[in-house]
């Protein structure tokens, strides 16, 4: 390695061993405004005061090469906010497709808020992901266990299901099974089992009999609280539980649960047909590629979960690492985060991988540390911006000689407004919000047909992760901006870029509403000049000094409203109608309506939702 004083960490050491084998060099280190702004949005989603860049600057050595000690205690800080529990649940309920409603026919709403609360909890104690995993997938099987452990279990009910009266109870089992190995596969293995519901896989080492194998250890999950005998009607609701009111996390509510009951008998099913079963029974197993569960008579969830993360198993902690790193990179090592079979992408730093992995397992599966280990690396404090050899080279940055830029999530792009606007109400867990949404939206839903009525007070404004997930009809914010359904297990979202994205931007209420409130922090907070108040909002939103060009637009935008709006007095007024209005009575309604425009403007650039 000839640039020996380059690498921080392991991590480093890796990376620029493969850069120098390249012929590539690293980027230097970005300013301290840039990476006090990629911290914070990439641990706990939510962008820095000034007050909080300022102070990283000057706790840093210089603005070239901030000191390692500042740079280590900023993310402590950050990993210990309980924001960070709130980031990281987001991508893990991608995984484990959380939602709440039910996802088929009428996708009527079903009670599990509570294990979005557990989720968030795990990640802000640090709890280690063997018990993590343990507990979502056999808590209930666990010798005495705790309502938190109970709680956990709601994993087991997340999946898509029928209220309908008229289901066959057969297909619905078998639809349920199916859907419990496609995802317990996809989240802790990286695997497309799912190709083998109906035939062994085309292409990795899962067999037709290893997918029933594995649906044989949910077969004690009660599914068949909704029918009676051979009657497929409705007669009482999942099992669930009082979950009662915690300190800041929200009023008491009911969840779903599992529960045990004596195993149904698995048959595999013959091209998948519910209708054949000519197939042979099976018992729980793993998958005969990988070395078995040791257990003496039937293999229960726990002896899964406990398989999943011990060391005989090498996948899970591939598949987690692969995905923590794509969450501060932008893409995985391997860039297929579904899929580490033979058809996803060969690592591009496959001894990281590795090493990374057994680094998480030997820590105790510290996932803190881990994720402190990643960006406390130098690979990760490089300068976004790209040369023309580096973008020849690796146009899409797998050998990291530069920076990652990443659009926003959903979510984040919404509490980043909310925060800068003053008006993001930061209460921990609680029942799922209705935001603002189009009237109407809901009018094909029906089974009953249901209206939405969006709440008022502080439930409008919580942090998008607490957003009721519809899965038939998703709030339309989220779907512009790339959410998934949450149908299935998603390891990584899509990154559209359409003109209906920048629409919402402008014109959806919440985010309307969140400019006028900026622009009234803009006129109070700002400065006495419009020049002071354009770099005042810019540092605000961006975590940097407006460039000269960049204030000059902004100040023709600001002129040219205010022009309009004293020309057209209806003008103020339209903008003034949305939300808290009556709260801004003191301050003139031209000024408020044409800074409120520069809000809008300033919250739908690009630089606004991108992670750089």
């Amino acid at each position: 390695m000839r640039d020996a004083a380059w690498p921080r960490n392991a991590v480093d050491r890796f990376i620029l061993a493969r850069l120098e084998r390249e012929g590539l060099r690293p980027s230097p280190e970005a300013d301290a405004p840039a990476l006090a702004r990629r911290l914070h949005l990439d641990l706990i989603g939510l962008p820095p005061a000034p007050a909080e860049v300022q102070s990283f600057a000057e706790d840093a050595e210089d603005a070239e090469d901030a000191s390692p000690d500042a740079w280590e205690r900023l993310a402590g800080r950050l990993l210990a906010s309980p924001h960070f529990g709130e980031r990281m649940a987001m991508h893990w309920l991608d995984l484990v497709r959380y939602a709440d409603t039910v996802g088929y026919h009428g996708d009527q709403e079903h009670a599990i808020s509570p294990y979005r609360d557990y989720v968030i909890r795990a990640f802000d104690e640090d709890m280690p992901f063997d018990r993590f995993t343990i507990e979502q997938i056999a808590g209930d099987l666990l010798p005495e266990p705790t309502l938190e452990q109970r709680v956990a279990t709601g994993y087991n009910r997340l999946l898509q299901t029928s209220h309908e009266g008229g289901v066959q109870q057969k297909e619905y089992l078998a639809k349920y099974a199916a859907d419990r190995v496609r995802n317990a596969s996809a989240v802790w293995l990286g695997s497309t089992m799912g190709c083998a519901e109906c035939h062994d896989h085309k292409y990795d080492p899962f067999t037709q009999r290893d997918f029933y194998s594995l649906a044989a250890f949910f077969a004690d999950v009660d599914d068949l609280q909704g029918f009676k005998g051979g009657d497929t009607s409705p007669t009482k609701r999942e099992p669930e539980i009082e979950v009662p009111q915690a300190p800041g996390r929200g009023p008491g509510r009911r969840t779903m649960v599992t529960v045990s009951v004596p195993p149904r008998t698995v048959r595999v099913l013959p091209r998948g047909d519910w209708l054949d079963e000519s197939g042979e029974a099976v018992e729980p197993a793993a998958p005969r590629a990988f070395p078995q569960i040791e257990q003496a008579g039937r293999a229960t969830r726990l002896d899964l979960a406990r398989w999943l993360v011990s060391p005989r198993n090498p996948l899970a902690a591939r598949a987690f690492v692969n995905r923590l790193w794509s969450l501060f990179f932008g893409k995985g090592i391997s860039s297929r985060l579904d899929d580490l079979g033979t058809r996803g992408e060969p690592p591009v730093h496959p001894e990281l991988l590795d090493w990374l992995a057994v680094e998480l397992v030997e820590s105790g599966w510290d996932v803190k540390r881990l994720a402190r280990l990643l960006v406390t690396s130098r690979t990760y404090r490089q300068a976004s911006t790209e040369t023309e050899d580096s973008r020849r080279r690796d146009p899409e940055n797998r050998l990291l000689a530069r920076g990652s830029r990443m659009r926003l999530p959903a979510e984040l792009i919404r509490d980043h407004a909310l925060v800068v606007s003053g008006l993001l109400v930061r209460t921990l867990g609680g029942p799922s919000v209705r935001p603002y949404q189009p009237e109407g939206y809901y009018q094909h839903l029906n089974f009953p047909k249901r209206t939405y009525e969006a709440d008022g007070g502080e439930g409008q404004h919580r942090r998008g992760v607490y957003i009721h997930w519809q899965r038939a009809y998703l709030h339309p914010m989220l779907k512009a901006f790339d959410a998934p359904s949450r149908e299935e297990c998603t390891a990584e979202r899509p990154s559209s870029n359409t003109p209906l994205a920048a629409l919402v931007l402008l014109n959806d209420p919440t985010f309307v509403e969140a400019a006028r409130a900026f622009a009234a922090r803009i006129l109070r907070e700002g400065g006495a000049s419009p020049d002071d108040r354009i770099r005042w909002a810019w540092r605000e939103v961006l975590s940097r000094e407006p460039e000269a060009r960049e204030a000059a637009v902004l100040r023709r935008l600001l002129e040219d409203h205010a022009r309009e709006c004293r020309e057209e007095g209806s003008r103020a007024g339209e903008i003034l109608e949305v939300g808290l209005a009556t709260a801004h009575r003191d301050i003139d309604p031209v000024e408020l309506a044409a800074w409120s425009a520069v809000a809008r403007a300033i919250f739908n650039l690009d630089e606004t939702i991108t992670r750089s």
